[in-house]
Order: C-alpha cells, then sequence, then structure tokens
C-alpha cells in the first residue's frame, strides 16, 4: 500500500474548558494552555493556520481574536458564561460541539486538514469533527484519569468513572495519540490498552527567550524589583493551588525546616506564586490558613498567578523550585525553573522523570513525606557549591527543550496521521 503525502494546511485545536487566552495559574488554567498557545505559534511560523475553538466565558469576549499571526481563537457560546464548574461541563458537550461544526459549515468543504483536540472533553467535540469533516483526529490527554486515581493527594476527590470511559473512548477512535513522554505512552498503552502505532512521543518545550538566567547578577536584580532580601533562602512554588499540585507538602516540609534548624527562620522565604484552581470558591485562602496553622506565616509570601515574563523573575530570585505535584504529564513549570537556572526539587512521578535530569538539574523526590522534602530542600540551602553545580545543569537541560522541535515533532506526527487517511491502494498509483 503506497502512502500519499498530503500537505497539512489549517488545523482545528479544540480546547473546550479551558482557553489560550487565559492566565496561566488561575481557575482551570495551567500548562495546557501554555502547550496550545506555543505549539500554535511555532506551527503558524511552519506555515500551518490554526484556529482554536475555546467555550466562551464572558459576553463581552469577541467571536474571534487573533492570537498570533496564522493563530485565531474562535469563542463558542455553550452554557452560562460565567461561573460553571468543570465537572459540569460534559452537559454543554453538545452545544459545544453544534458551535463548532456550524463554524465549519459556514465555508466550503475542506476547510480543516486535521482535528487536534486537548483532554478528554474536547477529545469527544473532536471525535464528532473528525467523523463529519472526514478528517483525522489527534488527541492529547494532558491528564489521564486512571493515573490520577493511582496517585490521589489526601482529600481530593478520585476521577469519575464517566471520565475514564470517555478517555477509553478516545483511545479507541484517535488517529493517533500524543503522549507528552515515554512514561506517559506507557501509560496510555498499560493502561488503556492503546496500540504501539497510533501513540507518539514528542515532549513539551519552554520559551527560551523569556524564560533564561538573564545577566551578570540577575539573582540581584530580580530580587531587588520582587522585594525580597538578598541573603534570604528562596523557596518557589508555582502553579493552581490545588490538592494534585501538592503546594501543601512544600509549606509543611518549610515548617519541618525551621523546626531542625530556628536560626533558618530570620532567611528563610517560601513564595508561592498561583491563584486558586476551579472557581476558587471552596477555599480561596487555603495556603494562608496554612501557614498560620504551621506557625510559618512570617516567612509564606503568596502571590497572585504572574505573567510569564514577571514569573522569568521569580524564577530566577529563587534558590530551587519545588514542583511536589502527585501526578503531572510532563511538568512545564520545572522545565521553565531550569531554563532560568534555578534546579527544581520534583516529585519523581510521570513526566516529572523527564523534566527534571536527578542530580544534574534538580533532584527527584521519592513521595510526599514533609521530612523527605524538608531534607532534600534543605540541601539548597546548606550546600552552596552543590546548588551552584545544580544551576549550570539546569540550565543545559532546559536548554534541549524548545518549543520550536515540539511544533515540528507535531507536525509530522500531523502529517503522518492525513497521509495516512488518504493512502492509496497498491496499483492504482501507477
Amino acid at each position: 500500500m503506497w502512502v500519499k503525502r498530503r500537505r497539512v494546511n489549517r488545523v482545528a485545536t479544540i480546547s473546550m474548558h479551558t482557553s489560550p487566552l487565559d492566565q496561566p495559574g488561575t481557575g482551570d488554567a495551567g500548562g495546557m494552555n501554555v502547550y496550545i498557545v506555543e505549539t500554535a505559534r511555532r506551527l503558524a511560523q511552519l506555515g500551518v493556520e490554526v484556529e482554536v475553538f475555546t467555550r466562551q466565558t464572558s459576553r463581552d469576549l469577541p467571536p474571534v481574536v487573533e492570537l498570533a499571526p496564522g493563530v485565531s481563537v474562535r469563542h463558542v457560546h455553550a452554557g452560562p458564561y460565567e461561573g460553571l464548574d468543570r465537572a459540569d461541563l460534559p452537559s454543554q458537550l453538545c452545544a459545544f460541539a453544534s458551535g463548532v461544526l456550524r463554524t465549519e459549515a459556514m465555508y466550503e468543504p475542506g476547510r480543516y486538514d486535521l482535528v487536534h483536540s486537548h483532554y478528554w472533553l474536547s477529545g469527544h467535540v473532536g471525535w464528532l469533527a473528525k467523523e463529519r469533516w472526514g478528517v483525522p483526529l489527534v488527541h492529547t490527554m494532558h491528564t489521564m484519569a486512571k493515573v490520577k486515581n493511582l496517585l490521589l493527594a489526601a482529600g481530593d476527590r478520585p476521577e469519575p468513572t464517566s471520565r475514564v470511559l470517555g478517555e477509553e473512548q478516545l483511545v479507541e477512535v484517535a488517529d493517533r495519540l500524543v503522549a507528552n513522554t515515554s512514561d506517559e505512552a506507557d501509560e496510555l498503552r498499560n493502561l488503556y490498552g492503546a496500540p504501539d502505532e497510533r501513540v507518539s512521543v514528542v515532549n513539551p518545550g519552554v520559551d527560551l527567550q523569556i524564560f533564561h538566567p538573564g545577566g551578570r547578577d540577575s539573582r540581584a536584580a530580580a530580587r531587588d524589583r520582587l522585594g525580597l532580601p538578598q541573603d534570604a533562602h528562596v523557596l518557589l512554588f508555582v502553579g493552581r493551588v490545588q490538592p494534585l499540585k501538592a503546594p501543601d507538602v512544600l509549606l509543611k516540609a518549610a515548617s519541618r525546616m525551621l523546626v531542625e534548624e530556628p536560626a533558618l527562620r530570620g532567611r528563610l522565604t517560601v513564595v508561592c506564586v498561583g491563584s486558586p484552581s476551579g472557581n476558587g470558591m471552596a477555599r480561596p485562602n487555603v495556603l494562608g490558613d496554612l501557614a498560620a496553622e504551621l506557625g510559618i506565616a512570617d516567612v509564606v509570601r503568596l502571590v497572585p498567578a504572574a505573567p510569564q515574563h514577571e514569573l522569568a523573575d521569580w524564577y530566577r530570585a529563587a534558590d530551587v523550585t519545588a514542583v511536589p505535584s502527585y501526578s503531572e504529564s510532563f511538568g512545564l513549570v520545572a522545565l521553565e525553573s531550569q531554563a532560568c537556572g534555578t534546579p527544581v526539587a520534583a516529585a519523581a512521578v510521570g513526566g516529572l522523570r523527564t523534566a527534571v535530569r536527578d542530580g544534574v538539574s534538580g533532584v527527584l523526590v521519592d513521595g510526599h513525606d514533609p521530612h523527605q522534602w524538608a531534607r532534600a530542600l534543605r540541601r539548597f540551602t546548606g550546600s552552596p557549591r552543590w546548588a551552584r553545580g545544580l544551576s549550570d545543569g539546569a540550565r543545559a537541560h532546559a536548554a534541549a527543550f524548545g518549543w520550536q522541535n515540539t511544533a515540528a515533532r507535531l507536525l509530522d506526527v500531523y502529517t503522518g496521521a492525513v497521509a495516512h487517511l488518504h493512502r492509496v491502494p497498491a496499483g492504482l498509483n501507477s
């Protein structure tokens, strides 16, 4: 059978539950938002037009927003504009899918060469579009219910059976499944029965123009801008405030460090940059309450989610970035920190085992015991020469993960999926 190579000109990207225009670190916006934005921009630079479909969450949003040359965001009306919890989004799948299909129907047939859906809810809309438009479906899980349920944080709710079934269906129908790491690819195969030939590993990247070490004395300058003491031992957490990301582990570890070394209190600063997950109404001040309960409110600084250029300053100002998540498909925070020259202490789970090179660009910590995390973090404040070596390793490790490489690899996946759909039987090409 001869496979005809076809150019991919336009992609419909589906991101129902969170918009690429949202600020990462707030609500449901996180690494997936960064991934969609950065890959879309780089794909456009490669000559592929990208249209991102997302749910409209405000009456004031225009129908279409140009994110970058060749990249547009289409707002689809589906359900109430504000206050809709992610758990209630399945009730709006029909309305959202209808809006996506109506958009395509306004144009001549063949407008989109491929659908790329992100997260399981979007995957079901992409499934319908694939069938209606006769194009391949490429799907990226980003997180998986079976993996999350195996690694639940204390007090966190397990993912529902409806999501497990929905992901199993997507594995059956998607033409290609994009995994962030080889570990995630193994999870797709072992937990979901994904066929080898339909799983492709594409590592996410980091914007090396924004996240870089800076010039000479960049840490001192960053600390001046952020109001941090020059002699502080700064432990940093970046991400949404939710049990999955485990910022409580960092606070409990910091408390343990102060018990073991009371003199450290005068220099220790724990910075948490991020906002509550979801609508933030359940426990809006959970970290502040925990810090007070632990008796460390005086060393904890809580900062709302920040734009990328400001986030880079926080990374440069820190001695170490802690990523104690219970589950991560990759962990872009770890990569951004390392690109700024700041090593990472990360939980030895999922994609973090790829994002962090243990003993070279940071350390991987088994489990979530605050005592064990306190020991790991204490090395960064107590062994400056060792930490400087990790800083050099962090920069070198992150330099290999540019978004241009991610987009080029993703385009290969797209081209292969389209070519497979339009394969020509032997004998018909003569």
